[in-house]
């Protein structure tokens, strides 16, 4: 089996386990600057799928791209750490603010330039936004086949590749030509963690804006070693429109975020009768929770 060439769509993502009352800015957009960030969950497991697959075919080279501010450059040096072979960071103030179509376009922008490639792997969704359309928006714009809630890689040979789709009812057994997309299901296995190793050889990676800070220890090693010097991609790198990114590319807009958080007051415990659960049927509908 031929070697080849992965790439993993991944995303920094606000941790929505403690988004407050600044989470927003007045103009719509998530203020990033006011959130902890993590790994989005589904795009772990998708690094996951991509490394297994390096694993069985020898050769098989992966790069993660990731789209966002400067401190998403903690995604690349993730990726290292866990065993990709190359990041590429997409980063401009013109990207802020994108919704799905103009995240999709600017990340198809960046897909080109790294062309030729077989699979393109990317999670079912981010936490932040919760679509799912990312992952399918970018296979349609690049026109080729997507299969999403992959679960399992079952065979690979020179043509295609075939998987399993976790679905609501069950589970869906697909084949694709190379190259294809897939977006990765959370049922899918976890990621590796990071191998000492790799940290100790990527822990000083950083882009070039990074290093605007002028530190000369870390600027004598970059010289020294040009695979720690993360790529940055600004919108004239991917050759973007700038019509078709950030908010002026972007026709959702967001009105608002709230933080509901529930308390014991608010609970009612029901036991199994049917009396009990015809009561909390009929009050869902009530309140058009169901219905």
């Amino acid at each position: 089996m031929r070697p080849l060439k992965i790439i993993v769509l991944a995303k920094q993502v606000p941790d929505t386990r403690h988004v407050g009352p600044d989470a927003m800015k007045p103009d719509g957009t998530v203020n990033r600057g006011k959130l902890s960030t993590v790994f989005n969950p589904d795009d772990l497991h998708a690094l996951e799928l991509a490394l297994n697959i390096k694993d069985r075919i020898p050769g098989t080279h992966v790069t993660i791209l990731t789209m966002g501010p400067q401190k998403a450059a903690d995604i690349i040096r993730e990726g290292y750490y866990r065993g990709v072979d190359n990041g590429i960071m997409i980063s401009d103030r013109r990207f802020g603010g994108a919704d799905t179509l103009a995240t999709s376009y600017t990340l198809v922008q960046g897909i080109k330039k790294l062309a030729p490639y077989d699979l393109i792997v990317g999670g079912r969704q981010a936490i932040d936004g919760d679509t799912a359309q990312v992952g399918p928006q970018c296979a349609d714009k690049l026109k080729i086949p997507q299969v999403t809630y992959v679960e399992e890689i079952l065979e690979i040979n020179e043509d295609e590749i075939i998987a399993r789709r976790r679905l609501s009812k069950g589970v869906e057994t697909v084949s694709a030509p190379f190259p294809c997309l897939m977006t990765v299901h959370g049922s899918s296995p976890d990621c590796r963690s990071r191998k000492a190793k790799n940290v100790m050889q990527y822990k000083y990676a950083r882009t070039k804006t990074e290093m605007r800070k002028g530190d000369p220890v870390l600027e004598e090693l970059h010289k020294k070693r040009p695979y720690l010097v993360i790529p940055e991609w600004s919108v004239e790198d991917i050759e973007a429109d700038v019509k078709k990114i950030g908010l002026a590319g972007s026709p959702t807009k967001v009105k608002s975020v709230e933080s509901i958080i529930l308390t014991a007051n608010e609970a009612k415990l029901l036991s199994e009768s049917d009396a009990d659960i015809e009561m909390m049927i009929k009050e869902l509908i009530e309140h058009h929770t169901i219905g």
